[in-house]
């Protein structure tokens, strides 16, 4: 029987730990160690007094259909209307047979995907959509300026050397300034031009004013292209009840109950190799007290700059291209409040009739904050009382160790409070019910700095035979859930198979035709 080591019980670590016992029970010893005391990652949920918060904001659906019935075979997709959709008489589209969430915690709800840019106090659709209300939302004769630099974008296109080459080739100069360069700037601490164009590629993919207006054109005309949709186009998505980390939770128990074991509070801090590239063991730190343990197989989803920190004999070329590779740290401030001032002037129905933004994209540059989650409309469940409160999160990307990371929790509440009433979001007269501040480290995997010689370093890492490296900071590429999972059930296959070659295991989310296979389903997106 081999023994198998997971790195971390993020929805990489997880997936891979439960495949390889749901298909190889009498081949495989799981353990997973989890530096903190629960699972899912970033994808976590947190219950703050009842009152839950999703961790960065996850989007279920994704064109592969392998991680569409994955997602279904762990809880039940909506079958009957939920409490939300019952007080407000609101028809959805629900799946014949599926779950009840007004008697049973295990299903995936089904939610109109809403998120704007709120932009010098007005609401822009995100992505921007050509329409009457962005034009008088723009103006005139912004609007003639936004056009007149698209053509010209398109007619003399920048060679995409950075993120804001790759911008302005798809939404010309106006437009890039207005709605990516102040936000882009806050996500990453770092201008646009320093900023390599694969970001773009990959998160945004071919999203462009050219695809804003062929689903313009789709809306209008009736005409359904699903396999061409552009990925930030689409306009419903799976969710958990209570948030992401609850199918996190019940993974994990699920695992559990195949045989698998979690390791909370362990730290990994060496992985032992020997000349022949293979791994021996690992080393981990729980309560002061370090164990080290035997490994036929390594799986880590672990940062690639703590891994190869924690290796012996690393190349000095390898070993400085792992420690220079940045991350954005984020911190997420909950509130309680019992209104917002943001008036709901769509035809959307919503509880308390509050705005039905899973999202707020924040551009102004004149604040810190950079997105405003509204829990109630991810899930009535997320709140305690979803009609008569409002449970919002406030995001800020940081860097770990910085003064506005190292602010007290009443300090964060305080800075985010005087923001909100800066924007006009709450009144100056509104009171704060509750708040919580959570902290996340390496959140984002950066694409600048040493990024640029990563391929260096993924083939070192491959010469080690029982060694494969899965989610997003596992490979140090800005995935989302799904591609982390992906990667996952290629490391299940290779092990299962005895595959050598890991190009499918890196590949994955890397060229857009490996994705597109059967893309009836909806492409991912989360944490954009």
């Amino acid at each position: 029987m081999k023994e198998i080591i997971i790195i971390g019980a993020g929805p990489a670590g997880l997936t891979a730990g439960y495949e390889l016992l749901r298909q190889a029970p009498e081949e495989c010893h799981v353990t997973i160690y989890e530096e903190s005391d629960t699972v899912g990652g970033i994808s976590r949920t947190v219950n703050h007094n009842g009152n839950r918060m999703d961790i960065g904001g996850h989007r279920f659906f994704s064109k592969n259909k392998e991680v569409m019935k994955w997602w279904e075979s762990m809880m039940p997709f909506q079958g009957e209307p939920s409490f939300d959709d019952i007080q407000l008489n609101r028809e959805k589209s629900l799946v014949t047979g599926g779950a009840d969430p007004e008697t049973t915690d295990r299903v995936m709800l089904i939610r109109n995907r809403v998120s704007r840019i709120y932009y010098k106090n007005k609401f822009f659709d995100y992505p921007v959509s050509l329409k009457w209300d962005t034009i008088k939302n723009m103006g005139f004769g912004t609007t003639m300026e936004a056009g007149v630099s698209y053509l010209g974008a398109t007619a003399l296109k920048r060679e995409e050397n950075s993120l804001e080459d790759f911008y302005i080739n798809r939404f010309g100069k106006k437009l890039y300034s207005m709605f990516f360069e102040g936000y882009t700037a806050k996500l990453w601490g770092r201008h646009p031009s320093e900023i390599s164009a694969d970001w773009g590629a990959q998160r945004v993919k071919g999203l462009s004013i050219m695809a804003v207006i062929q689903d313009m054109f789709r809306k209008v005309t009736g005409v359904q292209d699903a396999g061409k949709k552009e990925t930030s186009l689409i306009e419903e998505f799976y969710y958990p009840k209570y948030g992401p980390g609850q199918l996190w939770e019940i993974t994990a128990e699920e695992f559990r109950k195949l045989g698998g074991e979690i390791i909370f509070g362990a730290k990994v801090n060496k992985i032992h190799t020997n000349g022949e590239n293979l791994v021996d063991s690992i080393t981990y730190t729980k309560n002061h007290q370090k164990y080290t343990v035997n490994a036929d197989i390594v799986i880590s989803s672990m940062p690639v700059k703590d891994l190869v920190a924690g290796m012996n004999d690393v190349p000095a070329w390898e070993a400085e291209i792992a420690k220079g590779l940045p991350y954005r740290d984020f911190v997420t401030v909950g509130l309680l409040v019992n209104r917002l001032e943001l008036k709901n002037e769509t035809n959307i129905p919503t509880l308390g009739n509050i705005v039905p933004d899973c999202w707020i994209y924040v551009q102004d540059t004149g604040v810190r904050l950079g997105r405003i989650q509204i829990f109630n409309n991810w899930s009535p469940y997320m709140v305690q009382n979803p009609s008569q409160q409002v449970w919002i999160g406030l995001e800020y990307f940081c860097t770990e160790g910085s003064r506005f990371w190292q602010l007290s929790d009443e300090e964060s509440r305080d800075f985010a409070v005087k923001e909100l009433r800066q924007m006009g979001v709450i009144a100056p007269e509104t009171a704060i019910l509750d708040y919580h501040r959570e902290r996340v480290k390496k959140a984002y995997p950066a694409y600048f700095d040493t990024y640029e010689h990563i391929d260096d370093l993924t083939a070192y890492l491959s010469k080690f035979e029982n060694l494969y490296c899965v989610g997003r900071n596992g490979q140090h590429r800005y995935n989302n859930m799904d591609h982390s999972m992906l990667t996952s059930f290629e490391t299940v296959r290779n092990i299962l198979s005895g595959r050598k070659d890991k190009a499918n295991i890196w590949n994955v989310n890397t060229e857009q035709v490996y994705h597109e296979t059967d893309s009836k389903d909806n492409d991912s997106e989360e944490n954009a």
